[in-house]
């Protein structure tokens, strides 16, 4: 059996000479020191080698066992090293070509709009607030004067989460929040994602942006000539001056008087077309005069305490301004879409 050992290990580093291939070197490895290889068959048969020779073969066995292994290890590198300095020998780089030009991502057109609406507000004096998207029903709902039975509150509408909270369905909720903290006089807008059961569709999202505007002081100070002068100059300075603006009595719980506030259609200029059904006019937002129950709700007493509220949607009046016709657009991320409206720095870039 020794002889037979010698003999595997001669043979076995005779194919494991200096150019030996990897296949070459994966046929030793398996027909030596494999599972069913020539040594594993010899430990096997080591049971009918008498007990005085057994300790003899079993440090032979490992002694070539532990050499083939090393072999192997050694020319295996050897042949990694040799693959590796070949590819880097064929993949010379020209360093006299131009750089490769990686460009730059843009903003996404409703944050554009929204930047722009803000910026807009910020001239005329508001101050930007951020609130909370997970809210409360007092919040959300209570302590802006809507009744117990509304509509909004139903699970159709709103996204309820567990402990009495939801997604706020308007950032109207930031009107309480800042009420609650702070003291007349106010001139503040509060910007944020509203969420309500709503399905993905042309005109509709069940998640979206809004713009929530209020402005209060005392008594007298702030009137509805002052909510028409805003709105009018936003949406003068947002749209272009030639715009047509006009105010519709309306209805909302926190609010009296209130208006829904329409512009001359953009696609006809106000002649009628078949997108403004023929009126000239396009709805754009609501507004209207705080309501004394919710001068309450934030411990302001009405009759020292007034002012205005508006509100409007972010993705709705992009959806105006750059004559998108499907809110949908908005979200799928089409980037042969969302390129279109870089704005002249972006694209620059």
């Amino acid at each position: 059996m020794r002889e037979q050992l010698e003999e595997i290990r001669r043979r076995a580093l005779a194919e494991l000479g200096d150019g030996a291939v990897e296949a070459a070197i994966e046929n030793v490895r398996v027909r030596v020191l494999g599972r069913t290889g020539e040594l594993t068959e010899i430990m096997r048969a080591m049971r009918t080698v008498p007990n005085a020779e057994r300790p003899a073969l079993g440090r032979l066995v490992n002694e070539i066992k532990s050499e083939l292994e090393g072999r192997i290890a050694t020319l295996s590198d050897a042949l990694k090293r040799a693959a590796m300095e070949h590819a880097l020998g064929a993949a010379q780089i020209d360093v006299t070509l131009p750089g490769m030009h990686i460009p730059r991502g843009w903003l996404h057109p409703v944050t554009l709009s929204r930047e722009r609406m803000l910026e807009i507000f910020a001239a005329m004096g508001f101050e930007v607030v951020e609130t909370q998207d997970v809210e409360d029903d007092f919040h959300n709902f209570g302590a802006l004067n809507f009744p117990a039975d509304h509509p909004a509150r139903e699970m159709q509408d709103t996204f309820f989460l567990p402990g009495g909270l939801l997604l706020r369905t308007h950032t109207s909720n930031g009107q309480i929040r800042v009420m609650e903290q702070r003291r007349p006089p106010l001139a503040i807008v509060c910007p944020g994602n509203c969420y309500r059961r709503d399905e993905l569709s042309v005109r509709a999202s069940p998640m979206f942006s809004q713009i929530e505007g209020f402005m209060v002081d005392r008594a007298g100070a702030i009137t509805m000539g002052h909510l028409k002068g805003v709105i009018s100059e936003f949406l003068r300075a947002f749209f272009g001056q030639g715009i047509g603006v006009r105010f519709r009595a309306s209805f909302f719980p926190f609010t009296e008087p209130s208006a829904e506030v329409d512009i001359s259609c953009l696609l006809c200029a106000g002649a009628g077309c078949r997108v403004c059904k023929q009126s000239g006019w396009t709805e754009i937002l609501g507004s209207g005069m705080i309501h004394p129950n919710v001068l309450r709700a934030v411990g302001y007493d009405p009759a020292e305490y007034q002012g205005f509220a508006f509100g409007m949607g972010v993705e709705r009046t992009s959806l105006l301004k750059l004559g998108v016709d499907d809110l949908r657009l908005f979200f799928e991320n089409d980037l042969r879409f969302l390129g279109q409206f870089r704005s002249a720095s972006e694209a620059a870039s």
